[in-house]
């Protein structure tokens, strides 16, 4: 696809966003609707509540905003909802931006930005950081980093405020909430360690895993064997895989979410209004690592490494922060246990390729089983964890057209003290670029974020004129957002041109 898109040419290419435009296309004139997404609002208790301002500021160059988190003196605790919002404007001509957010060296948020009309466009969002309570029961440096290139031909500056809402009330979350201390690389994999306390009876992982960068590993699903002379090539293939590590052991692992920015796939006219799944709001991914406390709750700093398993031995374009939420049994000074089972099974990566033609099976498993005693007596927890990838890229001569139908699994059960926590998710991916023999390029685009009882689903297609001036390239889009919680929530939000039908 990097070739197709090299044949494009005017600023264009599948890894760096869309096209800056000196002047829009008629189709979509200059002021197109602000970016939406068809998620309900974060449900909140009512009540007293009250709010803190922790960014504010115009990004347009490379260094990190730094400020300082104080807990509001109106609302000290204890809070049955903590809600962070981000609410951005831009106008004139930029390229789509990757950031993050940490309070105390705590990842609590990564996203994506829109790309602006030459008019301007304003968007928002919204996430549930209650799980970060303890964090943010003590005053924090805040740092907040929006990498922006502002001159003469991309002159979108990204203003951006950030709050904090606290609502009165008792949640149930974790007692501990911490960063990866002494932060460094082996290799392609982010090191560090972790010290939780004594008192430890489950310990949770979160790992904002992203591609991102602007190489081969954004899309690292279209990436395909060398021996098929593709212009993104890894050996063996696209299959990929976040693990945590502990103490050099895999600890969990899990199936990547196939993020694409609003500049992505040579197409920004595709996502100036709807975005795909989660390119506002990057979740992390969470790893039970309740089995392995017997072995940490020793007092030590334990090792950890976060590895993304299939990328090609010297690349990089991958970022993969990660944080540990750890609850504490009150009832006792310390834990003990042990680890009774671990199991990894085999990788599978299968990889069938011909010239033009890429097909990829793969799949994992992982168990573990360990014990705590408590002040409840011996509790024995037990993690299992099956994800899975089946794609099939094709692609013709000059990779024009180059298209992928891809599908991927990961399921996660834990069973501690008798109770069960499950979660089934499936993404899929169904796209294609196409240069027909009038020079216009077409993008349609079918993606699915299936996790528990929530469906995202984005369906669109764009095309715009290659070879002319900007403002003759007469870019038209269809798109089509679906965003369903089963027996509860029904919404759509349809698209044409920039306008919300």
């Amino acid at each position: 696809m990097r070739r197709l898109i090299a044949i494009a040419a005017a600023g264009l290419v599948l890894f760096s966003g869309g096209p800056a435009f000196a002047a829009p296309p008629a189709e979509f004139g200059s002021d197109w609707d602000d970016p939406r997404t068809a998620a309900p609002p974060i449900a909140v208790p009512p009540g007293k509540s009250c709010s803190t301002t922790i960014v504010d500021h115009a990004f347009a160059g490379y260094d990190t905003y730094v400020s300082d988190f104080t807990p509001p003196a109106a609302c000290r605790g204890p809070w049955a909802k903590v809600v962070l919002r981000l609410d951005g404007n831009v106008k004139g001509r930029q390229y789509d931006r990757l950031g993050w957010l940490t309070i105390g060296g705590v990842m609590i948020f990564k996203t994506s930005t829109p790309e602006p009309s030459p008019d301007g466009i304003a968007w928002s969002v919204e996430k549930d950081v209650t799980q970060y309570a303890a964090l943010l029961r003590a005053p924090h440096p805040v740092n907040m980093y929006l990498g922006n290139t502002v001159d003469d031909t991309y002159t979108g500056v990204l203003n951006v405020k950030v709050s904090l809402t606290f609502y009165a009330g008792s949640a149930t979350g974790p007692d501990d909430v911490l960063p990866l201390a002494d932060q460094g690389r082996d290799g392609p994999d982010l090191t560090g360690t972790v010290r939780v306390a004594p008192n430890t009876s489950k310990l949770l992982a979160e790992v904002y895993a992203t591609g991102s960068g602007g190489g081969c590993e954004e899309f690292w699903y279209l990436t395909a064997p060398t021996s098929t002379g593709y212009s993104c090539p890894a050996d063996p293939g696209p299959y990929r895989e976040v693990q945590v590590l502990l103490d050099g052991r895999v600890a969990g692992i899990a199936a990547p979410f196939p993020h694409v920015y609003t500049g992505g796939w040579s197409n920004p006219f595709l996502w100036y209004v709807v975005p795909a799944p989660r390119a506002f709001d990057i979740r992390p991914i969470s790893y039970d690592l309740t089995p392995y406390l017997g072995r940490l709750t020793d007092g030590a700093a334990h090792r950890v490494s976060v590895r993304v398993v299939g990328v090609p031995a010297g690349q990089s374009g991958w970022d993969t922060p990660v944080n540990f939420l750890g609850w504490r049994d009150r009832g006792v000074a310390r834990v003990t246990g042990g680890l009774l089972h671990d199991h990894l099974g085999a990788l599978a990566d299968e990889v069938t390729a011909t010239t033009g033609r890429v097909d990829t099976h793969g799949g994992h498993t992982f168990t573990a089983t360990g014990y705590l005693r408590t002040s409840h007596g011996v509790v024995t927890s037990t993690v299992t964890q099956r994800v899975g990838n089946d794609s099939t890229h094709t692609w013709g001569e000059g990779e024009n057209p180059d298209a992928l139908n891809a599908t991927w699994t990961d399921e996660a059960t834990s069973v501690t003290g008798g109770k069960v926590t499950r979660l089934a998710q499936r993404f899929t991916l169904d796209g294609a670029v196409t240069i027909d023999a009038n020079d216009r390029l077409a993008t349609t685009m079918r993606m699915t974020d299936a996790r528990g009882p929530v469906t995202d689903t984005f369906t669109g297609e764009a095309s715009w004129l290659l070879n002319v001036p900007r403002d003759q390239r007469h870019a038209t889009a269809t798109t089509q957002e679906r965003y369903r919680i089963a027996g509860r929530y029904d919404r759509t939000i349809r698209t044409v041109n920039g306008t919300v039908l």
